[in-house]
């Protein structure tokens, strides 16, 4: 009766931990390699779509240096932690960039030096964006992934590359 016990146990243990590390590689995936963001808002019209779009986002190139100006990215948000923004790199460290607060107004323009460790961020539709022009220079370590593709909805799946 004893043995029958241990051989039920080891079976439950072997069985655990195969799902142990599985739920790992899930999670070394999803936070170091590769994972999905669902993007809504008008924000990033019309490169994205207002309703919402699925896209993967892949999560080593910020940690290698490996993103640019024209590179849409995922950043945590700079006002409330617990948000993350999609918005495309307008500027990186030491690009002069001029803004207007209103896109209406170009008379009111300003123009800054984005500081070292940081990158000048937009929207690509500039009247429905908090971005940047309200929150200034996004530091470098905010960045939390490149979005390259659209996955959803199926007939916009493609690269969204520059």
């Amino acid at each position: 009766m004893m043995r029958q016990w241990r051989c039920i146990a080891k079976e439950a243990v072997a069985r655990a931990s195969i799902v142990v590390k599985f739920l790992c590689f899930l999670h070394v995936t999803d936070s170091y390699l590769l994972s999905f963001s669902h993007v809504l808002g008008p924000s990033m019209l019309p490169t994205l779509n207002i309703t919402g779009d699925v896209v993967l986002v892949e999560h080593l190139s910020h940690r290698l240096g490996k993103v640019s100006s024209g590179d849409l990215v995922l950043v945590r948000s700079p006002l409330d932690p617990r948000k993350t923004l999609t918005k495309r790199i307008v500027a990186m460290e030491g690009d002069n960039v001029s803004f207007s607060l209103d896109p209406t107004r170009n008379h009111s323009s300003r123009s800054l030096v984005v500081p070292k460790g940081h990158v000048w961020i937009q929207g690509d539709n500039l009247y429905a964006s908090r971005d940047s022009r309200h929150f200034g220079p996004v530091p470098y370590g905010l960045i939390q992934g490149k979005v390259f593709l659209r996955v959803w909805p199926p007939n916009s799946f493609g690269s969204l590359g520059q």
